[in-house]
C-alpha cells in the first residue's frame, strides 16, 4: 500500500498535571493540542488536527494514549486513536508510537489504516510530529501519496 507522510505542528490549548505520590518522580498529565498538518498530499496538507491525550511518566519514561480528529480541506474529517512511549528530561520531551484510523466522513467515510509517529516538544507550549500512514477508504482503492 502507498504511504502518505506529513508533519504536524501544534500548540497546547489546555494541560493538567498531577504528581502521584505512589512512587518517586511519577507524573500523570492530560492535554489538548491543536494545529495544522503539512504534507505533499493535497488531501492532508492544511488539515487541522486536534489531539486529546493522557501521559503516565515515571522517572522520565512513560506511555501516552490519545484520540485525534483531522478536519481536511473541504470539510471532510477522519479520526482515530494512538498509543506511544515517552522520554522526558528536564529540557526535552519526545514521543513515538502508532496510530490507527477508526472512522471518517465525506471523502474519508469508511477509512481504515494505521501509521507511526515521532514527535518532540519544540517549546514549552508547542509540538512538532512527523508521521507516516497507510490507509484506504471503503469502496475505493488504496489512498496515499
Amino acid at each position: 500500500m502507498p504511504n502518505v507522510t506529513g508533519v504536524f505542528s501544534g500548540t497546547f490549548n489546555s494541560r493538567a498535571f498531577l504528581s502521584s505520590r505512589d512512587q518517586p518522580n511519577h507524573e500523570l498529565s492530560m492535554a489538548e493540542i491543536d494545529g495544522v498538518q503539512r504534507s505533499l498530499d493535497p488531501d492532508w496538507n492544511g488539515a487541522r488536527m486536534t489531539f486529546w491525550g493522557a501521559r503516565d511518566v515515571q522517572s522520565g519514561l512513560g506511555t501516552e494514549r490519545g484520540y485525534f480528529i483531522n478536519e481536511h480541506p473541504g470539510g471532510d474529517r477522519c479520526w482515530g486513536s494512538l498509543d506511544g512511549t515517552v522520554v522526558q528530561t528536564e529540557t526535552s520531551l519526545t514521543a513515538e508510537g502508532t496510530f490507527r484510523f477508526t472512522g471518517g466522513s465525506g471523502k474519508f467515510n469508511g477509512i481504515s489504516g494505521q501509521g507511526t509517529y515521532r514527535g518532540r516538544m519544540t517549546s514549552p507550549v508547542t509540538v512538532e510530529t512527523e508521521w507516516t500512514a497507510t490507509y484506504q477508504v471503503a469502496g475505493t482503492r488504496t489512498a496515499g501519496a
